[in-house]
């Protein structure tokens, strides 16, 4: 959970409040982006549609999850939108970034990683930051808690129809999934949280959100928070007309 330190900014330009929860300067140890990244990117003025993107640092086993996430990365870059993601260059999370970086160049990416899986990057030390011209604008922060605030910051100050997107992963994609989810669900933001469901691989979560709903854990107003896609053009439309729900707390993350 954020800290309820959060500042509330309502932009005209994007009809919906944002609620920027303010980022410790030292947790922010490296990065490309020529903006001061404990700041938007996004100018209240000009916005841009930013889209959060979750997903493995595996490939996983069938090619469909590779293919999904070049088709995504085609999709962002048609719509003329701007992808932050967790800052990996290997598996779904390095094709999404290169493929688009490749169509959009490098400004158009922004991951996000915490210091200590650099290693599991294609860099040998934390210092090496990956190439901005392969993978676009890297931040590299002191721990988790920093990059969720990070990403949910930046999709908040987006134009209308930003979002999150979950692609296929595992244990950490279904974490930041859920957390996103719960933060609409409570206010923190009003953004769209969209899974990409390729071959199926989230239908087990489909089945849990039916479950619940008949066994009274979640409402009929919030079961809809999380909305299923089967195609990367599906996942933009469906954030583009994405309404918050109707069970969204009225709480105020204010002090």
């Amino acid at each position: 959970m954020p800290s309820v330190d959060v500042t509330k900014k309502e932009f005209e330009t994007t009809g919906s409040i944002s609620k920027v929860n303010p980022i410790n300067s030292a947790n922010i140890l490296l990065s490309t982006k020529k903006e001061d990244p404990l700041t938007s990117s996004y100018s209240p003025r000009v916005p841009r549609r930013v889209i959060c993107v979750f997903c493995g640092s595996s490939s996983g086993n069938s090619s469909a999850h590779i293919e999904a996430a070049r088709s995504l990365a085609h999709t962002l870059h048609s719509h003329k939108i701007d992808l932050i993601y967790g800052g990996g260059t290997l598996g779904l999370m390095g094709e999404l970034a290169k493929t688009l970086v490749s169509l959009s160049g490098p400004d158009s990416v922004h991951g996000i990683i915490p210091a200590p899986f650099m290693n599991l990057s294609k860099n040998s030390r934390p210092s090496d930051l990956p190439d901005i011209n392969i993978y676009g604008n890297t931040t590299v922060v002191k721990d988790m808690q920093t990059r969720k605030q990070m990403m949910v910051n930046e999709v908040s100050m987006g134009a209308p129809g930003s979002g999150f997107i979950a692609l296929s992963g595992g244990y950490g994609t279904f974490e930041e999934l859920m957390e996103v989810a719960t933060y609409h669900q409570i206010g923190i933001h009003d953004r769209g949280v969209i899974i990409y469901n390729v071959e199926g691989f989230w239908n087990s979560l489909l089945e849990w959100i039916r479950n619940s709903l008949e066994a009274g854990f979640v409402g009929p107003s919030t079961s809809s928070i999380i909305l299923e896609a089967k195609t990367a053009e599906q996942c933009v439309e469906l954030l583009s007309t994405y309404k918050k729900s109707e069970g969204m707390y009225n709480f105020t993350w204010d002090i």
